[in-house]
């Protein structure tokens, strides 16, 4: 009894109070260890590792054969660095714009970089018939990030289009040649008709399956181009080929903000100025062709154009610009009223201070919204639809379209 109490004691601890442990149970314990051990050997499970038997001999694993349809070697998806690259710049009277995408499902491209800048080349334009010097600087420091990013792409296909300013321009030729000579681009200027139908190819998944007639507008800086589309009939995949109709007016925010004042404009001032756009477009011969579809709910107009997405962030009450939000915005036709009305109750600091329209385009805007509210007493619409592309997408889309990208599907990894 001595001896049993003396080796309870010995044990200190949380469980000293707890009963010895019998040799039976201390037997198991290590019984159980062995299995263990042997199992982690390699013997099969419910095998028996007493003291002194002989290990057994492990056998080789056998390879376990994939199920079938793991043998198929799926096609790998493409990563933007594996697709041929496009890009498409374009320098206009108040902006230089690039964009430089990758393929994507049928009818849409991936955009891997970008570059925007308003430049303002048109500045002045108007009244002394050539670009400044000043305004052919900010163009030509722009071009050249163009053309660092140009440079580190091997792009399958570029189109590096000039619009109005260097159309009209005096000195154009001389310019396009310093361009050149500095950066190593060589723009292509394009005339007005290719501008209206590269505006349109940009536009053509805004364009609903139901809508029966638009007409699409996109105000710049030196000029607006405005195309009328009938998609009653059959639908091509290629929106341009609908255009029943189109014009070029001579006329953009930089050259009707100079004309009329841009900075401090009043509703007279305004005023005078939609009806200098009103006088334009009655010269336009092909705007009656979609009047019989004005009064039905499948017609409507389509904006792409700097003041149109200004106008959409304003209605939106944007903190900063957001692109995804405007692009493919609807706004019915007391919206459109409100947010004019709005801009025009504006003083210019005013304008200055909202996050969507900036020092940039604040003594710009107001030109917009008058060459807008022509097009819309012309053709009367309840909606509005906010494009945030145009020219330059217009230019991938044609650019990708050609070289057969889309003929296959690009995005389960097969190659043309």
């Amino acid at each position: 009894m001595t001896g049993g109490a003396g080796a309870f004691a010995q044990g200190d601890g949380p469980d000293r109070a707890q009963p010895p442990k019998t040799k039976g149970k201390r037997r198991r314990k290590r019984k159980r260890g062995r299995k263990v051990f042997a199992r982690e050997e390699g013997a099969p499970a419910g095998a028996s590792a007493l003291p002194g038997a002989p290990k057994p001999a492990v056998a080789p694993a056998r390879p376990v054969a994939p199920p079938p349809m793991a043998q198929r070697r799926e096609p790998r998806r493409p990563q933007p660095f594996d697709l041929p690259v496009f890009a498409a710049l374009d320098l206009g009277t108040n902006n230089c714009r690039l964009l430089v995408a990758v393929p994507g499902r049928p009818g849409q491209f991936r955009v891997i970089d970008a570059f925007s800048r308003i430049v303002r080349l048109g500045e002045g334009l108007a009244a002394s018939g050539s670009l400044s010097v000043a305004a052919m600087d900010r163009a030509v420091e722009a071009l050249k990030v163009c053309a660092d990013k140009l440079r580190i792409r091997r792009t399958a296909s570029v189109r590096l289009v000039a619009t109005e300013a260097c159309r009209v321009a005096a000195n154009g030729e001389d310019f396009l040649a310093r361009v050149t000579a500095e950066t190593g681009l060589e723009l292509e200027v394009i005339d007005r008709k290719t501008e209206a139908r590269l505006a349109v190819s940009g536009c053509g998944s805004l364009v609903e399956r139901d809508t029966e007639g638009v007409v699409l507008f996109d105000i710049g800086g030196g000029s607006s181009e405005i195309a009328l589309i009938d998609v009653r009939g059959r639908r091509s995949p290629r929106l341009a080929s609908h255009i029943v109709a189109w014009t070029s007016l001579p006329v953009g925010v930089v050259t009707l903000a100079e004309k009329f004042g841009g900075r401090d404009v009043t509703p007279q001032i305004f005023a005078a100025m939609v009806d200098h756009v009103k006088d334009l477009l009655d010269g336009f011969s092909g705007r009656d062709r979609l009047n019989a579809l004005l009064d039905g709910g499948r017609f409507h107009l389509l904006g792409t154009s700097g003041t149109v997405t200004t106008l959409a962030g304003v209605h939106l009450d944007l903190d900063r610009y957001d692109r995804r939000r405007v692009d493919g915005l609807w706004m019915d036709r007391r919206s459109v009223d409100a947010m004019v009305a709005k801009l025009l109750g504006w003083d210019f600091g005013q304008r200055v201070g909202n996050a969507c329209i900036g020092a940039d385009r604040a003594d710009l805007v107001l030109a917009g919204c008058a060459i807008l509210e022509a097009i819309r007493a012309v053709w009367p619409s309840e909606r509005l639809r906010v494009a945030d592309r145009g020219l330059r997408e217009g230019i991938l889309s044609e650019l990708m379209g050609d070289a057969g990208v889309w003929r296959r599907d690009w995005n389960a990894g097969a190659r043309p």
